[in-house]
């Protein structure tokens, strides 16, 4: 189980983002490969789904824990 908001629990009903699995989202951000404060204090984190070939895009709210929004980041580029 994971802490969402009312936001993410209506955009995770979109086409797009109904195939995102839980799982995927806990392993992001359980074990990301980069980590970025916005401004606004809430934390983006980034990992590689395999089963899709795509980085997946994490947003917590300030607290660390509670998603936000998850979505296919097709920009993402992995530092070398």
């Amino acid at each position: 189980m994971i802490k969402c908001t009312k936001y993410f629990l209506f955009v995770r009903q979109r086409p797009d983002r109904e195939t995102i699995k839980t799982d995927w989202i806990l392993d992001v951000v359980k074990n990301p490969i980069r980590t970025q404060i916005q401004e606004d204090g809430r934390i983006r984190k980034w990992g590689f789904v395999k089963e899709e070939g795509k980085y997946l895009r994490i947003i917590l709210l300030e607290d660390g824990e509670t998603v936000h929004n998850a979505f296919f980041d097709r920009n993402f580029k992995e530092e070398v």
